[in-house]
């Protein structure tokens, strides 16, 4: 018996991200099952659902970056602060349209993330990765201490988001904006490592040395790997104004980049899919810890904030070790593991 499988007569095809009818159906079909969340979420899980997509936006940032690039970085929180605060003083000091500080709001963010890059190109490994974290007090403390611009530690509050006479703040209506930014970021992602550059970036990633042999300009395609991964955080501080509504700098710790770069790693370094799989993964995660740490400030009483502050960062910190003991490669290597098992069945082991 010979069972059919599927041909490729181009690289078009060969390439294509989805290649069969029945991936188009399935994928479809996600697409309609997931843009109908809103529909008949109640307004906690709608943010939720909208905080996801924020940590999405910016972890495919960092995906570019680090996961393509190699360029570790500890300060995509700061950068994704560095969007929202551009978005929020165009808006409240300069009077600009809200939609036309999107794009502005990325920009600004990849330009700052460029200046910190420059180092990149002298500099790698734990060397850059105290470069950004640098990064990361240096922007929050200039954010915290420039009052007659940002506001200081009061921070700024942002007026809500309307389209003529529709409003983004009234329901789940950000859910949808949300979900749908999230989508088109993912699939320029997705996307941009099948691409000159992406290769560059590999390349780059593997042997910086091979690939300035190869012809690849280090300087500018580090820059370009800065500014790109640092505009998805600018992208994702946009839509985090609009999430909060008002936003100050204690918003944009440390922490917070530590744990997209943990999504990075439980998701799977080099892929926008793993990228993805990390970030929701990881905010359950912690959705489960803080259910975790309720009980146990209920059974034992004199733990009390100790124990709501510190679970999720046991949980999390655990996680991250026990994926990099046991499935290094991330759950996009599960998940591509679970799909070879299904197409091989029965002869799978």
């Amino acid at each position: 018996m010979i069972i059919p499988g599927v041909i490729n007569k181009n690289y078009r095809q060969d390439m294509a991200i989805v290649r069969t009818r029945t991936q188009w159906t399935l994928t479809v079909f996600l697409l309609v099952i997931v843009f109908t969340f809103p529909i008949y979420l109640n307004t906690y899980w709608a943010g939720f659902l909208i905080f996801i997509s924020i940590t999405i936006i910016a972890v495919l940032g960092l995906h570019i970056l680090t996961g393509l690039c190699g360029q570790f970085s500890l300060g995509q929180s700061a950068f994704l602060a560095v969007g929202a605060y551009a978005s929020a003083v165009f808006i409240v000091k300069l009077h600009v349209s809200p939609w036309l500080t999107l794009p502005l709001s990325g920009i600004t963010a990849g330009l700052v993330g460029g200046v910190f890059g420059f180092s990149a190109v002298r500099v790698k490994g734990f060397y850059l990765a105290m470069a950004t974290l640098a990064a990361q007090f240096i922007i929050v403390w200039v954010l915290m201490h420039w009052k007659s611009v940002t506001g200081g530690s009061d921070g700024l509050v942002i007026p809500s988001l309307t389209v003529g006479a529709f409003s983004f703040s009234k329901g789940n209506n950000l859910c949808y904006l949300a979900m749908a930014l999230a989508l088109v970021m993912a699939i320029f992602a997705k996307n941009i490592q099948r691409t000159r550059l992406g290769r560059a970036f590999i390349a780059i990633r593997d042997n910086d040395l091979a690939a300035e042999m190869m012809g690849v300009n280090l300087f500018r395609y580090k820059f370009l790997a800065f500014f790109i991964g640092c505009f998805y955080a600018g992208i994702a501080g946009w839509l985090w104004n609009y999430y909060v509504r008002s936003i100050n700098p204690e918003q944009f710790g440390v922490n917070e980049s530590i744990w997209m770069l943990g999504m990075l790693i439980v998701g799977g370094m080099g892929s926008a899919s793993g990228a993805i799989m990390g970030s929701v993964f990881i905010r359950l995660i912690d959705l489960f810890a803080q259910y975790l740490s309720t009980v146990i400030s209920q059974v034992f009483p004199n733990v009390g904030l100790a124990a709501f502050s510190a679970t999720g960062l046991i949980v999390f910190a655990l996680v991250v070790v026990l994926f990099l003991v046991f499935e290094p490669r991330g759950l996009y290597h599960r998940w591509e593991i679970g799909k070879a098992s299904v197409r091989l069945h029965p002869y799978a082991r």
